[in-house]
């Protein structure tokens, strides 16, 4: 009876999101938004924003599969796509990033669940589709308006928006998706070659 009833309290348990899983939510999402950062520090040079959508994925997967390694129930990856939402939102990307990230996480967090959290294809799927979140930033280039363009020029000269305005042309946003995908599902490749260790021992397949 004591068992049974053990079993049943871990099964429970397993359903709602405990402090540990929050906590684990906490520090990746700020290693993903902080990973963003860092390589998006070169679309300082307007070349580099296409070249982003492609590389972005695959260097932060990385980092993105060592989260997911411990991700084991729904909910997770929605949480870590709202905080980054309202993060870049408040950085000034507008609504269009909550548009954005918030239904790829969620959509990202299905795919996890559907998977069952120990197989590595969905791992990887799911990895594409809550890449497809990086999107946000080069939307607001399509969506935003020309008060948007305006505050690049402001703070960035218009030598830069013309450059910007050159490699993103709205032929890109098809052209973005898939590189981004195609990233999304190398990045998860290199995240698992690199932390293959902590795969075996996660159980994963």
């Amino acid at each position: 009876m004591e068992q049974t009833a053990t079993k049943k309290e871990l099964k429970t348990a397993k359903k709602g999101l405990t402090g540990k899983d929050l906590i684990t939510v906490g520090i990746y999402t700020a290693i993903y938004i902080a990973s963003i950062f860092l390589v998006g520090m070169f679309n300082a040079i307007p070349i580099f924003y296409p070249i982003f959508m492609f590389v972005g994925p695959v260097l932060i997967g990385i980092p993105m599969m060592l989260y997911y390694i411990k991700i084991e129930k729904f909910g997770m990856l929605t949480i870590t796509g709202i905080i980054c939402a309202v993060f870049f939102y408040i950085s000034g990307y507008t609504w269009i990033c909550v548009a954005i990230i918030v239904p790829a996480s969620l959509i990202a967090d299905i795919a996890l669940k559907i998977g069952g959290y120990k197989k590595f294809i969905p791992m990887a799927i799911s990895y594409s589709i809550l890449s497809l979140g990086l999107m946000a930033g080069p939307a607001n280039l399509w969506f935003a308006g020309e008060s948007y363009w305006e505050n690049i020029r402001n703070s960035m000269g218009d030598q830069y928006a013309e450059q910007l305005a050159k490699f993103m042309p709205m032929w890109m946003l098809p052209v973005g998706i898939i590189l981004i995908l195609v990233g999304g599902f190398l990045g998860a490749l290199l995240g698992k070659k690199m932390l293959n260790k902590h795969f075996k021992k996660a159980g994963v397949a």
